[in-house]
């Protein structure tokens, strides 16, 4: 399997390409429309031809990139079937494949930080790894406290959906905020400040509603642009348009 691992620093967001390299096609999870022209550059340097972007919920602090690829790739769109959006060509269900030549990709759902979460379980030929989007973090988890999130939900997904894997299975985020890569079941059900070593249900509640976290500063435009998969909202501030901008040009 073909594999990059593509950040975006100002949302810090893993956007993660797996490609067959029998069929030459591909996914994108988790994209993000400021660095679409990246990514299509990544493609078309691995000579790839991108068959879906796959989202594993609604995000609130970014635009997806999906509703541009579709337009200017001709790739479908793929995301949980509980989110119920008309712009998913795809919906996305517990442990129904979705599957691009050699690639299967198992999503697992682990809601929690939304209540339509889910990760993707991928088996390379070498390894196992696990897509975890915003529900399980490298030494952290997605947060609750807004957009249909319930700490008791992500905990219960996490434990019965994650860290039931194989130890070995590496751990692949949908964001980090301190230049880490990549982590394993093993190390999170270890040292995980908010869910590992051992913590209770009791205990991890009670730590997800004491993180008195700021509202992410793209939410009220991220969330309904990307409930119609990336085309930017009316209400966009000046100084949070460059995403659109983006997308205009290239439309324009």
């Amino acid at each position: 399997m073909i594999f990059r691992q593509l950040f975006e620093p100002a949302s810090s967001t893993y956007t993660y390409l797996l490609g067959c390299p029998k069929t030459r096609q591909a996914i994108l999870i988790d994209t993000v429309l400021e660095t679409f022209e990246r990514d299509r550059g990544v493609l078309a340097e691995l000579n790839l031809t991108l068959a879906f972007t796959l989202e594993t919920h609604v995000h609130a602090d970014h635009l997806t990139s999906a509703r541009k690829f579709k337009a200017l790739a001709g790739s479908r769109v793929a995301g949980p079937a509980l989110a119920k959006l008309a712009c998913y060509d795809i919906g996305i269900e517990h442990r129904k494949p979705l599957t691009v030549g050699t690639i299967e990709v198992i999503p697992l759902f682990t809601p929690g930080h939304t209540d339509h979460h889910y990760s993707y379980l991928v088996d390379s030929g070498t390894h196992k790894m696990v897509f975890t989007g915003d529900a399980l973090l490298i030494d952290g988890c997605g947060r609750t406290d807004f957009q249909s999130g319930n700490a008791a939900a992500l905990y219960k997904g996490i434990h019965e959906n994650i860290f039931s894997l194989p130890d070995e299975t590496l751990v692949y985020p949908g964001h980090d905020y301190n230049g880490r890569w990549v982590s394993s079941v093993a190390q999170e059900k270890a040292r995980n400040p908010r869910l590992g070593g051992g913590k209770t249900l009791a205990q991890f509640v009670e730590i997800m509603n004491n993180l008195n976290l700021p509202k992410p500063r793209m939410m009220d435009f991220a969330v309904p642009g990307n409930e119609t998969c990336g085309q930017c909202p009316p209400n966009v501030p000046p100084e949070l348009k460059a995403p659109c901008e983006i997308e205009e040009k290239r439309q324009g």
